[in-house]
C-alpha cells in the first residue's frame, strides 16, 4: 500500500501517567527509536480537576513531534494540561492519541487546545457523574494495573 513513513528520529511520544503507560510499548513496537516523556496527572476526586504530580521530557521538544498518548479522553482537562504544560517545555507540534473519548472531552480538549488534532479508536456515549466514560471502561489505570 502507500502510506506515510513516520520517521522516530523526530518523534517523541508523552505517556500521561499512569494510564499511558499501557498503550505506551505498543506505540513504540511501532516506531522504537521515538523519545519517551512522562507527564503524571491525576485526577482530583472533588473538583475532577488534573493535579500535576510529575514532568520528565525531552529537552528538545520544540525540534520532535510530540504524541500524547493516553487510553481515554474522559472530561479533556487532564490531556489540555498535560498540552499546556508541554508547550511551556518547549513543544510545538503536538497530536493527542486516545483509545476511547467521551463528547465532553473532545469538546474541552478542543476547546483549550484547538490546534492539536485528536485520534480515537472510539466514542463513547457520554460522562456519568463521576466523569467516567459511559459505556466506557471504569479507571483505565485501575485496570491495566489492578488497582482501586
Amino acid at each position: 500500500m502507500t502510506a506515510f513513513q513516520v520517521q522516530g528520529k523526530k518523534l517523541c511520544f508523552i505517556s500521561i501517567l499512569r494510564a499511558g503507560a499501557g498503550i505506551l510499548d505498543g506505540m513504540l513496537d511501532l516506531v522504537p527509536a521515538a523519545r519517551i516523556g512522562h507527564v503524571g496527572l491525576y485526577r482530583d476526586p472533588a473538583t475532577k480537576q488534573p493535579v500535576e504530580y510529575y514532568f520528565k521530557v525531552p529537552e528538545d521538544l520544540a525540534s520532535r513531534l510530540v504524541v500524547v498518548v493516553d487510553p481515554m479522553l474522559a472530561t479533556g482537562h487532564s490531556a489540555a494540561a498535560a498540552v499546556t504544560r508541554l508547550r511551556a517545555a518547549g513543544a510545538e507540534r503536538l497530536k493527542f492519541v486516545c483509545l476511547i473519548a467521551a463528547p465532553e472531552g473532545i469538546a474541552a480538549f478542543q476547546a483549550a487546545q484547538p490546534d492539536v488534532p485528536i485520534f480515537t479508536a472510539a466514542v463513547d456515549r457520554q460522562l456519568d457523574d463521576h466523569a467516567y466514560i459511559r459505556p466506557g471502561l471504569g479507571d483505565a489505570g485501575d485496570r491495566l494495573f489492578g488497582t482501586k
